[in-house]
């Protein structure tokens, strides 16, 4: 029987997760990734979680009676993760890490730290499916509204094999909570983590302005007229509605970041009555599926963002690694970086990333 390691990552989802795995396998064991210095002499950026996170996964495993250990992500998640997130953020795009991380680090920086065959389980609110011609799939969890199955778009059907979601038939989150308090796990009344991945609870803004130095511009209306100053491209993103430090009229109508103009290094913004945020078209690229690739042309359901509901859309390829996605209604300010998922009939299918 296979060896399953759990990545444990200090809340209690991972934590029931370990216990449900425990039910099914005898070789098991448990790990907590550190993935950030944490440094506060190096990186002043905000209260640290990773220690509280650690010790509470040491105690969950040990009330489980399993092995634990911490293992060192650093080095691979700068390079795979943090890196590229900056990188997206300084030529105008709005990368999600979450996606980035369990594409490069959770299913795939540690399988090559774990001995080879042992599975990986985690908390992730998703099922597989077993195909009769040995492929797997992802699928929708029963709890939609916990469904993280879009953070799994990028993931390549070899890591797909060697994962486990333990969590995907749970009706509701309440449940994963009840079990945690009948077990006594520590991590039963436990906050769920929010914010960047890494960092905790800290602001993508607050993370970036260490990392990205300030470029003051001028933000400009849809009528050429200069309306305020920004501090930084990077700051903002498509749609963006708060935060643009600049007042809206006397009817109460919110100026919108509309673009970004890196040349010039300045703000498009507009009140939204006043400008066409929603669009049909869209131009994707690093097209990625789970299973296999789809045709040349299909009608599909892309999921626009996560938390966004499956919109029906017709896939068009127009090269080995771009498309045309065309949605069957208007969609509001898809942004250059993010992700749109594509599923069928609730089964996972891949992803691409708006151009």
């Amino acid at each position: 029987m296979s060896s399953v390691t759990v990545a444990m990552s200090g809340g209690v989802d991972s934590s029931v997760a370990a216990w449900l795995v425990q039910q099914q396998y005898a070789d098991i064991s448990g790990v907590y990734m550190r993935t950030w210095h944490n440094d506060d002499a190096v990186y002043p950026i905000g209260a640290c979680p990773w220690r509280q996170d650690a010790e509470d996964a040491r105690k969950v495993a040990t009330q489980l009676g399993i092995s634990f250990k911490i293992v060192n992500m650093i080095d691979r998640y700068k390079e795979f993760v943090v890196d590229p997130l900056l990188a997206g953020y300084q030529n105008g795009r709005t990368p999600n890490p979450d996606i980035l991380c369990n594409q490069f680090i959770k299913f795939d920086a540690l399988q090559s730290v774990l001995d080879s065959g042992t599975m990986i389980a985690t908390g992730h609110y998703a099922r597989k499916r077993a195909n009769s011609d040995g492929t797997v799939d992802i699928v929708v969890p029963e709890d939609r509204e916990k469904d993280q199955t879009y953070f799994l778009a990028y993931l390549q059907q070899k890591q797909i094999q060697s994962a486990i979601f333990p969590l995907g038939d749970f009706i509701k989150k309440t449940e994963v909570r009840h079990y945690a308090r009948e077990l006594g796990l520590c991590t039963a009344a436990k906050k769920d983590s929010q914010g960047i991945c890494f960092l905790g609870k800290v602001k993508i803004q607050h993370f970036l302005s260490h990392f990205i130095p300030n470029k003051p511009g001028d933000i400009i209306d849809n009528h050429g007229k200069v309306v305020g100053r920004h501090q930084g491209l990077h700051q903002f993103t498509i749609g963006q509605r708060h935060g643009l430090g600049i007042p809206s009229n006397s009817d109460g109508n919110f100026y919108v970041v509309t673009g970004k103009d890196l040349e010039h290094n300045i703000l498009h913004v507009a009140f939204e009555s006043e400008h066409k945020l929603y669009g049909k078209t869209y131009r994707i690229h690093h097209l990625s599926f789970t299973n296999r690739p789809l045709p040349e042309r299909a009608t599909i359901a892309c999921r626009p963002r996560y938390r966004d509901p499956d919109q029906e859309i017709l896939f068009e390829r127009i090269g080995d690694d771009e498309a045309v996605i065309t949605f069957k209604s208007e969609q509001r300010a898809l942004a250059p970086g993010q992700v749109a998922a594509f599923y069928e009939s609730g089964v996972l299918l891949g992803a691409g990333t708006y151009l």
